[in-house]
C-alpha cells in the first residue's frame, strides 16, 4: 500500500473520482468496496488490476460481452451459518442460490473465452467452485424459491391430505350456501372472508336459523358471518394441517442450512468475487466516460504524460459543452523538478493536481485519460500541499499549516517521492518566505525526488535556472487579451502579468504607475522583461508555426509538379512510340501501293510475289529472336553476380561482427561532467584554455583574455 495522508487524497480529489466510479456499480457492497479504494505501490498488484480492468473495458466493445454479474447480498445468511441450530428461510435460500449460479456463470464464461479475457481468467481460477450448494437447494426449492411438495415424503403426504380437505371444505361450504340462500336468509353478498375462513353473510334476523360459528358481524350490525357447521370440522383438521406444513418446512429448511454450514467459506468467496466483478464494472464503465486508457509501464523513473486531462474537469466540461485543454508534462531522472510560474487564472494548479491524480489512479488500477504512448512510473509516496488550509480548531495560520507540512515533507521526502505543492512560499513575507522556501527546495532537490511546484517568487524561477536537473515552466497568456490559453511550456519562466491584469481589470493607470514606483525598480523590469521573453517567444512560435506550414505546403505542389510532369513524360513517350509505329504502317502502305501498280500494269504475278517476299524478309530481319543459347547464357550470368553480391554482404556481416567486438573490449569513455559558469574550459581538439562567462542553450560564451567566443558545450571538455 502506498504511503499517503487523507488531506492529499482530499487535496487531490480521489474520493470525488471514487465516488463518480461508485455511481456506476450495480450493488450496493460494490459501492462500498469501490469507495475503499486506496493507492498501491507494489507493482505485481498493480499491473494485473489494470490489465483485469482494461480487459473488461474492452467486452463493452465485443461480441463476447461479460454477463450479468447481479446479486441479492447475503451477508445475513452467512451470519445465520455461524449461529448453532439457526434456520435460513427459503427467501436467504433463493439468494444464496443467485449467488452460486451467477458465480458459476461467470466462471464458465472466463474459461470458454480465455483467450480474450487472459487475466480475467487468471483471477477466477483462484476460485474454487463446487456444484453441490445449487444441487442441494434445488432439490428443496422450486424456481420460484418455495419449498417442493416432494421435499420429503412427510411434507408430500401432509399437502396431499391439505388438497383432499381444502376440497371438501369446499364441497360443504357450497352446499350449505346453496341451502340458506334458498331458504333467503343470506344478505345480497351471500358470503364473505374472515380470518382466512370462508363465512356466510346471514341476515341478522335469521342468525339463530343457521348453525355454525359466529365470526363476526356488519358495522351496522344487519349482517352476521357465520362460518357454517358442516365445514367446521374440516376446517379444524385444515388448521391442524397447516401447522403441520409449517413445522415440516421448518425441519427441511433446518436440514438443509446444517447442509450447507460447511460451505460458509466458499459462499464468502462468491460473494467477494461476485462484489469484485462490480468494481471492475465500474472501473471499466468511468475509463468509457473519460476515454480512460493503460499507457506505456516504466520500471525506471521516467514519468511522461502526453495530452493528459483531469478526469473531473473533463466530465464536467462535457456536461457543459466546454473544451477542456490537456496537458504535456515530463518528469524523469534529468529533469526532477519543474518550477511552473505566470499569472493566476492560467492553469498552473490544475495542471499539479491533474498530474498527482492520475498518478493516484494509475497506482489504484483505474485507466487514465492520457495519450497511449504516455509513459507512468510507481512512487513509494505522494506529499502535497495545496490550497488554504488555516485550522480554526488547532490554531494555526496558513503560513503555520505550510510549515508543519513542510516539516513532514522534509522527514519523508526520498528519492521515491512524488511532491506537488501549489504557491510554494506563500503566506508570509516575499523575501523571507522565498528564502525558506528556496532552502527547501534545494534539499527536495539534493534528496532526488520528483515534484512540481507552482510560485510567483522570482528566486525560486531563478533557482530553477540554475539547477541542472530543474527546469522552469510557465502557462502560456494571450499578451494582448491576457486571456489565459492553458498550455504548458517548458524551458522558461513566467511573468506574473501583475499590472497588466490589474489595468484589464479597470484600475486606473495613475494607481498602477503610483505601486509600480512603491517597489524596487530592478523587479518591475525583471517581470517586464520576462514578459517581454514570453510574448517574442510566442509571436516566434507563431512564426515558426506559419513557415512550417509554407514549408509543407511548398512540399506537397512540389511533389504535385513532379507527378503532374511523370504524367506528361509518360504519355509524350505512348505518343512518341504510336507515331513510330503509325510512320512505319504508312511506309509500308506506300511501297505496298507501288507494288500494286506495277503489278497493274505489267500483270506479271512472280515479279509481285518476289518483291512482297523480299519485302516480308527485311521485315522480319528487323524482329530480333533470342536463341534458347543466349537465354540460358544470360541465366547463368545473373546467377553469377547474385553469389558474388551474397559474398560481399557476408563479408560485410563479419567485418561489422569484428567492429562490434572490438567496440566491447575497449574501456568506457570518462563520464561526461557538468560544466557550469566560471568553469575553466578548452576546446576538446584545442589547447587554449577560457573561462566560462554565461550559457544558455547549451552553448556557452569562453572568455579567452582578449577575446570572447561562442561555443557548444559539447566541443568544451573541463580543464
Amino acid at each position: 500500500m502506498i504511503k499517503i495522508q487523507k488531506n492529499t487524497l482530499k487535496d487531490l480529489e480521489f474520493p470525488t473520482v471514487l465516488e463518480q466510479i461508485a455511481a456506476f456499480c450495480i450493488t450496493e457492497m460494490g459501492k462500498d468496496k469501490v469507495l475503499e479504494i486506496l493507492p498501491y505501490s507494489e507493482e505485481d498488484a498493480i499491473l494485473p488490476e489494470l490489465q483485469r480492468v482494461k480487459e473488461f473495458t474492452a467486452s463493452f466493445k465485443n461480441d463476447n460481452r461479460i454477463p450479468n454479474h447481479g446479486f441479492e447480498a447475503i451477508t445475513k445468511e452467512l451470519r445465520l451459518l455461524e449461529i448453532e441450530n439457526s434456520v435460513i428461510e427459503a427467501s436467504g435460500f433463493r439468494r444464496i442460490l443467485s449467488v452460486t449460479e451467477t458465480t458459476k456463470e461467470l466462471l464458465k464464461f472466463f474459461k470458454k473465452y480465455e483467450e480474450f479475457y487472459t487475466h480475467l481468467q487468471a483471477y477466477a481460477t483462484t476460485i474454487n467452485y463446487t456444484s453441490l450448494i445449487s444441487e442441494a437447494i434445488q432439490n428443496i426449492l422450486d424456481k420460484y424459491g418455495e419449498v417442493k411438495d416432494d421435499a420429503s415424503p412427510a411434507l408430500f403426504d401432509i399437502r396431499k391430505r391439505l388438497q383432499q380437505v381444502k376440497t371438501q371444505v369446499s364441497a360443504s361450504f357450497s352446499r350449505a350456501l346453496s341451502r340458506y340462500a334458498q331458504a333467503d336468509y343470506l344478505d345480497e353478498i351471500k358470503e364473505s372472508v374472515m380470518e382466512n375462513r370462508r363465512v356466510l353473510a346471514v341476515k341478522a334476523m335469521h342468525r339463530r336459523k343457521v348453525k355454525g360459528a359466529v365470526l363476526g358481524q356488519s358495522k351496522t350490525g344487519s349482517i352476521v358471518y357465520i362460518e357454517p357447521q358442516e365445514t367446521l370440522e374440516y376446517a379444524n383438521e385444515l388448521s391442524n394441517l397447516y401447522y403441520e406444513e409449517t413445522e415440516e418446512v421448518k425441519r427441511i429448511l433446518k436440514a438443509l442450512t446444517q447442509y450447507i454450514c460447511p460451505y460458509k467459506p466458499l459462499l464468502v468467496s462468491y460473494q467477494e468475487y461476485l462484489i469484485q466483478i462490480d468494481a471492475w464494472h465500474a472501473k471499466s464503465k468511468y475509463a468509457l466516460e473519460i476515454n480512460g486508457i493503460l499507457p506505456l509501464f516504466s520500471k525506471e523513473r521516467n514519468l511522461q504524460l502526453k495530452n493528459a486531462y483531469h478526469p473531473l474537469l473533463l466530465r464536467s466540461n462535457k456536461k457543459k459543452k466546454k473544451k477542456t485543454y490537456p496537458q504535456s508534462i515530463t518528469l524523469h531522472s534529468e529533469n526532477r523538478i519543474i518550477v511552473i510560474s505566470g499569472p493566476n487564472a492560467g492553469g498552473k494548479s490544475i495542471t499539479l493536481k491533474t498530474v498527482g491524480l492520475l498518478q493516484l489512479m494509475f497506482q489504484s488500477g483505474l485507466l487514465i485519460p492520457v495519450d497511449p504512448y504516455s509513459e507512468i512510473c510507481l512512487f513509494d509516496r505522494v506529499l502535497t500541499d495545496i490550497g488554504d488550509n488555516q485550522s480554526i480548531e488547532n490554531h494555526l495560520s496558513t503560513y503555520s499549516y505550510r510549515l508543519k507540512q513542510m516539516n513532514q515533507f522534509l522527514k519523508k521526502c526520498n528519492k521515491n517521492t512524488l511532491f506537488l505543492i501549489d504557491e510554494f512560499g506563500t503566506g508570509s513575507d516575499p523575501e523571507l518566505g522565498g528564502a525558506l522556501a528556496e532552502t527547501f527546495l534545494e534539499v527536495f532537490y539534493e534528496r532526488e525526488a520528483f515534484g512540481i511546484i507552482t510560485t510567483h517568487y522570482s528566486n525560486l524561477k531563478l533557482l530553477a535556472n540554475e539547477l541542472p536537473f530543474a527546469t522552469n515552466a510557465n502557462m502560456q497568456f494571450d499578451s494582448r487579451s491576457l486571456e489565459p490559453l492553458y498550455h504548458l511550456h517548458l524551458g522558461e519562466a513566467g511573468s506574473s502579468f501583475t499590472f497588466e491584469v490589474a489595468q484589464k481589470n479597470g484600475i486606473p493607470y495613475s494607481l498602477i504607475n503610483k505601486a509600480k514606483k512603491k517597489i524596487e525598480r530592478g523587479k518591475v523590469r525583471f517581470d517586464k522583461t520576462i514578459a517581454n521573453l514570453q510574448k517574442e517567444r510566442s509571436n516566434l512560435r507563431k512564426t515558426s508555426a506559419s513557415l512550417k506550414t509554407e514549408e509543407e505546403k511548398a512540399k506537397e505542389e512540389s511533389k504535385q509538379l513532379e507527378q503532374t510532369n511523370a504524367k506528361i513524360q509518360q504519355k509524350l513517350e505512348s505518343y512518341q512510340e504510336l507515331f513510330d509505329a503509325n510512320q512505319k504502317l504508312i511506309s509500308l502502305g506506300k511501297r505496298f501501293d507501288i507494288l500494286s501498280e506495277k503489278y497493274f500494269n505489267n500483270k506479271n504475278k512472280r515479279e509481285l510475289i518476289d518483291e512482297l517476299m523480299k519485302l516480308v524478309l527485311q521485315e522480319n530481319v528487323k524482329r530480333k529472336k533470342v536463341a534458347p543459347k543466349a537465354k540460358k547464357v544470360e541465366k547463368i550470368k545473373e546467377q553469377k553476380v547474385l553469389k558474388e553480391v551474397e559474398r560481399k554482404v557476408e563479408g560485410i556481416r563479419k567485418r561489422k561482427k569484428k567492429e562490434k567486438e572490438a567496440a566491447a573490449k575497449l574501456p568506457p569513455p570518462p563520464p561526461k561532467v557538468t560544466l557550469k559558469i566560471g568553469d575553466r574550459v578548452r576546446m576538446i581538439d584545442g589547447r587554449a584554455i577560457g573561462t566560462i562567462d554565461t550559457i544558455e542553450k547549451k552553448k556557452a560564451i569562453v572568455n579567452y583574455g582578449m577575446f570572447t567566443t561562442n561555443v557548444s558545450l559539447e566541443e568544451l571538455e573541463k580543464v
